[in-house]
This record gives structure tokens, sequence and C-alpha cells, in this order.
């Protein structure tokens, strides 16, 4: 299995797409260059306001984002918490060794980060932003209020697509931890999305309580005898 790396690069030159097709077949949906172009001016269409484009990051954006931006704060958005409830079959993950990534789910409030976009480049780092959280359609891209130290920014975030044959609610922890622990794919080790995750919001200082049980359940089924 071939390895890629998730950078502006290789989502702009195609490379993160082909190995999805590589691994999941022909068949598989991926979003169109008129969809994606779409999505995004209807995105910026629905800005709450005139005032500066943000993204709420709540996963692997928080430590790899892959675009530009201006200015980064840590956030908290309320209506929503952190999940794993999508199935990854390509990427940190393969048909024969699938993991779970996270999206947002309804209820609840989630820290992350907030990045902001500069003026003029919107556009240009959405279409960057789209062509790696949007390409399989899983996720449903919202705008929210993210509340910053410095005050309240409208941004966008990317909830979980309810209709997409990715969608995987309701999972028990033990489950999720399984999945975690041996989920595997072109882009690594499932698990090291949950570690790494972890570890760039400690230093943040954000806890997360519910990610740092997963990461001690995952840890321990490595660490047990086989």
């Amino acid at each position: 299995m071939a390895s890629v790396k998730l950078t502006r690069e290789t989502i702009l030159d195609g490379t993160l797409h082909a190995s999805v097709r590589a691994t999941l077949g022909e068949t598989v949906r991926l979003m169109s260059d008129a969809e994606r172009a779409a999505q995004v001016r209807g995105i910026l269409d629905r800005a709450p306001g005139p005032g500066a484009v943000w993204v709420f990051a709540f996963g692997s954006l928080i430590w790899n984002p892959a675009f530009h931006f201006a200015e980064r704060r840590t956030a908290r958005i309320h209506g929503f918490h952190r999940q794993f409830c999508l199935w990854a079959r390509a990427g940190r993950g393969s048909p024969e060794r699938p993991g779970l990534m996270l999206s947002l789910e309804s209820g609840g409030s989630c820290t992350g980060v907030a990045y902001r976009l500069a003026r003029g480049t919107e556009a240009t780092e959405l279409d960057v932003l789209w062509r790696r959280e949007m390409f399989t359609m899983a996720y449903r891209p919202v705008w929210t209020t993210a509340h910053t130290p410095e005050g309240p920014e409208q941004a966008i975030t990317f909830s979980a697509n309810r209709g997409h044959e990715r969608y995987a609610p309701g999972l028990d922890q033990e489950t999720v931890a399984h999945y975690l622990a041996s989920g595997a794919g072109p882009m690594g080790r499932c698990c090291d999305y949950l570690f790494d995750t972890v570890a760039h919001l400690r230093e943040l200082g954000i806890r997360d309580r519910r990610l740092e049980a997963l990461e001690a359940r995952v840890r321990a089924r490595q660490a047990a005898p086989r």
C-alpha cells in the first residue's frame, strides 16, 4: 500500500484523490470540480454577516490545516460535540482495515481552534479546504459561532452528513477503540489521528476527557498481549 502524506501539495495535485480511488475503486463517488465550486460559492453567499471568514477546526485541521490563514485562536462552539462517527476506508483506513474519523454531532459543545482567512483569499483557501474535507461528501458544511478569547466570530465547520454511507452513529466506546486501534491505510494508522489530536489539544490547554479516555483504551489494546 503506497504511503500518502496529507499536505497542501498532495491536495492540489490530485495525489490525495488518486489514493482514495486506488483504495476504494473507480466506482467511488467523489465531488466534482463544479460541485465543489458551487458549494464554496454557496457557503460564502450564506455568510451571516460582512465580517471575516473563519474556519473552526475540531480534529486534524488543528495540527495540519494545509490551507493558509491569517490568524489562529482557541475557540468553543455550542450545539455540536466531536464524535468518531465516520468510517475511514481510505486515508487512515482501508476496506480490509477500516478506521473511524471525527465529525461533529448535534448537542453539547466543542473546543478547538478557529482560523481567520485573509481578506481576498477566502474562495481560494476554501477551495483547498473543500478538496480536503468534502471530496467524499461525508461532511455537511455549516456556519456556527466560534467563541474566542477576543470575542465571538462566525465560522465554517463540518458536521456529519447523516445520509452518507460512511456515517456510523451510536457506536459504543469499545467498538470505537477497536477500529481506532486496528485501522490503517495509505495515510498511516488511525490511532495516530487520535493520538495527535489529543496531544495538540493538550498543547493548547484544551482538555477533552472523552478523547483522553478513548486514547487510554486504544493504548491499552495495543499493549495487551496477542
